[in-house]
């Protein structure tokens, strides 16, 4: 049964949330699910904007069915062709035969490898700066290419000033009801799923988002619709700040995060050990992660939203500990740059991990690592434990002369 849900007097949101789903991309955990937003604008031509997953196809089609109420559909806009917007393109053309598709150049190129079809002949590619007017409604076409695919564009409709963000500001994270961002608890309940979202599905693309972030600020912007998650109709301004710090790579708060990866408990002690002195000195809100039972895109977002980042390993077969090895190397391909680290090693016959995760770091831009590795044979004794309160006092020192 169909469940179509108003954003304005004329636009519909017909998408629906997958709460079976246990990996996003087959990766990323989603315990709280994910929606799979399109939208439908109803003028003299219908506009439908972007399509959804296969997942939640049947209540896409029954919603589209019903909002267009035995009118045809005449445009299908693309602004992102990743198949959890694009599965349910291909039983679209063949439901509305005579609809034209409108996307850049090279989302019309990816059409005909994900589908069977020729579409050629009703393909209307669109450029920077392009307009399409469809009655009361006036579309206007921006570029976001690696926002994260190359294909991406926008859709800003200059009459109810609706920016339809294609992956740009959304969420991990089922709709429950509420659609809008101001009916939901979103700093508390959905900042962390949206940073998490971002960090990991967009993070490595930082100038790109910055370039649509300044092309964004030149529009009245007062709907901004994503792909996945809540639209925003107030405080739009707060969330898209958190792109400004995301895609800048700064920090959003000054704090210490604590990675550990720990084989029988001996390096993980020296990191409770170091946290506690954190804490003791003023720091708050430290955090320490095991990097073995941590999800590793949990771990990515916390990195970005931390100033200092502690990595403390065990050596693991001459090598840094494996986990802690693919942590590193997925922030290296994420991007992360501008944050001060220090460094833990342990190794019962060879501590080497901390020259390779410092090598590591060293391949990484804008990484300051601090000098004096804590060095662990086996085990904390008494030298290692003046070491890691000297250790303590540099990095609080460090994040308390700059904080709020």
């Amino acid at each position: 049964m169909y469940c179509v849900r108003t954003v304005t007097p004329d636009v519909f949101l017909l998408g629906a949330s997958d709460r079976r789903l246990s990996l996003f991309e087959n990766v990323f955990p989603v315990p709280r699910g994910v929606s799979y937003n399109a939208y439908l604008v109803l003028d003299e031509k219908t506009v439908l904007v972007d399509t959804v997953d296969s997942a939640v196809g049947a209540h896409f089609y029954e919603n589209l069915e019903h909002a267009l109420q035995g009118r045809p559909l005449d445009y299908v806009i693309i602004n992102h062709m990743e198949p959890d917007h694009c599965s349910t393109l291909g039983a679209v053309f063949r439901c509305y035969p005579d609809a034209k598709v409108v996307a850049s150049a090279k989302a019309i190129s990816m059409i005909g490898q994900f589908f069977d079809a020729d579409v050629t002949e009703r393909c209307m590619p669109v450029k920077e700066g392009d307009t399409l007017c469809t009655g009361r409604h006036t579309f206007a076409f921006a570029m976001a290419p690696m926002v994260h695919w190359p294909e991406v564009m926008v859709t800003y409709d200059t009459t109810d000033k609706l920016l339809f963000s294609a992956d740009a500001f959304g969420t991990f994270g089922a709709l429950n009801g509420n659609i809008f961002a101001d009916e939901v608890n979103f700093q508390s309940e959905w900042l962390p799923d949206a940073r998490r979202y971002y960090t990991n599905i967009v993070g490595k693309y930082g100038p790109q988002v910055q370039t649509l972030l300044k092309k964004a600020a030149a529009l009245d912007i007062q709907y901004l619709c994503p792909l996945h998650g809540p639209i925003w109709r107030k405080d739009i301004g707060w969330f898209v700040e958190k792109y400004q710090h995301w895609s800048s790579y700064t920090p959003e708060d000054r704090t210490v995060a604590i990675f550990c990866g720990s084989i029988y408990g001996n390096t993980e002690n020296a990191a409770e050990i170091l946290a506690a002195r954190l804490a003791d000195k003023g720091v708050r809100d430290v955090r320490l992660y095991d990097v073995s039972h941590t999800h590793v895109s949990e771990l990515v977002s916390e990195a970005f939203r931390c100033s200092h980042l502690v990595f403390a390993s065990a050596t693991y077969n001459g090598e840094i500990y494996t986990p802690m090895d693919n942590f590193l190397r997925d922030l290296k391909s994420h991007g992360l740059r501008n944050r001060t680290a220090a460094l833990i090693e342990n190794g019962t016959w060879a501590a080497v991990s901390g020259k390779q995760m410092a090598e590591l770091l060293g391949t990484m831009k804008d990484i300051t690592v601090l000098e004096g590795t804590v060095s662990l044979k086996s085990s904390v004794k008494e030298a290692q434990r003046q070491s890691l309160e000297a250790l303590a006092d540099t990095l609080a020192a460090d994040v308390l002369a700059h904080g709020e």
